[in-house]
Formats: C-alpha cells, sequence, structure tokens
C-alpha cells in the first residue's frame, strides 16, 4: 500500500469518526425500534436483535472516542479503553444469557409470537443499509491500515449477519407457523453475542492496533 499524506491520514480519520457517529445513530434507532417491535409481538429474536444494536452502538461510540482524540492529536488512554471493553463484553455475555434463557421458555411453554410487519421492515431496511457501512468502513480502515477501524467494520458486518438470520427466521415462522423458529433464531444471535464478547473481553479493539497505524 502506497504511503499517505498526513492531510490524507487527516481526511480519512474524519471520515471514519463520521462513519462510526452515523453507525450509533443508525443503531440506536434501530434497537428502540427492534425492542418495541419484538415486546409487542413475543418475538425473542427481534428483542435480541434490538439489544445487540445497543451494543453495536457501545463500540461505535469507543472507535469515535479513539478517532476524535486521534485527531485533537492527543492519545486515548488505553487502560480506560481495555476496562471498557471489558464491560461491553460483560453486555454481549448477558446478552447471550438473556435470549438463551427466553428461547429456552418460550420452547417449553409452547408460546407462539405474532408476526411483526415492522420488525421485518426493519430489519429489511438494516440489510440494506448496514453492509453499505461496512464497506466504506473496510475501505477507510485499508487504506489507513488502522485495524480498529476495521475491527469496527467488522462489528457492522456481524450486524448484517444478525439481520439476516432473524429475518430467516420471522420469514419462516410466517410461511410454516413453527413458532419454534424465533427461539432458534434467538440462540443464533446468542452464538453471535459470545463470539463478540470474547473479541472484546481480549480487547481484540486496542490490542490489534499497533503504534504505528497512528496518524502521523
Amino acid at each position: 500500500m502506497s504511503a499517505i499524506t498526513s492531510q490524507e491520514t487527516e481526511r480519512l480519520t474524519r471520515r471514519g469518526l463520521r462513519l462510526a457517529q452515523v453507525t450509533v445513530v443508525y443503531n440506536v434507532v434501530e434497537g428502540t425500534v427492534a425492542i418495541a417491535a419484538g415486546i409487542a409481538a413475543g418475538l425473542v429474536s427481534v428483542i435480541g436483535f434490538g439489544i445487540d444494536s445497543g451494543i453495536e452502538s457501545i463500540a461505535a461510540v469507543l472507535v469515535g472516542l479513539r478517532l476524535a482524540a486521534r485527531l485533537r492529536r492527543g492519545r486515548a488512554d488505553e487502560k480506560k479503553e481495555k476496562i471498557t471493553l471489558r464491560l461491553v463484553a460483560v453486555t454481549f455475555f448477558i446478552l447471550a444469557a438473556y435470549v438463551t434463557f427466553e428461547g429456552i421458555r418460550s420452547l417449553i411453554e409452547g408460546e407462539r409470537p405474532e408476526t411483526s410487519w415492522l420488525a421485518i421492515g426493519l430489519l429489511v431496511t438494516s440489510i440494506i443499509v448496514m453492509p453499505v457501512l461496512a464497506v466504506m468502513k473496510t475501505l477507510v480502515g485499508r487504506r489507513l491500515g488502522d485495524n480498529l477501524i476495521l475491527a469496527d467494520a467488522a462489528e457492522t458486518r456481524i450486524c448484517v449477519l444478525l439481520s439476516i438470520s432473524t429475518l430467516a427466521g420471522l420469514l419462516l415462522y410466517m410461511l410454516t407457523g413453527a413458532g419454534w423458529l424465533d427461539p432458534v433464531a434467538g440462540f443464533i444471535i446468542a452464538a453471535f453475542a459470545i463470539w463478540e464478547g470474547k473479541e472484546a473481553w481480549e480487547g481484540e479493539l486496542i490490542e490489534g492496533e499497533h503504534d504505528d497505524d497512528e496518524p502521523r
């Protein structure tokens, strides 16, 4: 990869910051709507998807704070960031436990969720919007050689996978009437949450970054 000027580094860093900010705003709206729709329809997977959107927002906030610190030509407090990432990891594990518990309870009690067109519309929108954000972040991260932005892009790609798995569960339920498909979709979300939590706990977003990735 060819060397880039300090001006281009700053420009790309600002673009990365804007993408992180857009991610936060979108995920907050997405999470709020998903949780409301999930509760109204009794859809465990959609509630879990909404909670995951909140967690994705936290990750984007962390990235945004780091990039903002770089633009101020300061250095982020690595110790505090690592502690914050551990807290984020805990929220992932809580999400996985919640979705798994609710899914098992739903299977045992034989609950039948309602169809939610609002949730379906939201998931379709996410499948359209989030891949675009992921690609844009990846391009910026690769050009800067920045593992932090690339990790944020990976988080966004996981959100796409969650959207697809949740939507598939809802559509299959509509077609077959099999109530067990919703908790199964929830279990898939739980698996993704555990994986994300492990990455955050191990400090992948921070430890994967090297000093020579800092803007010069």
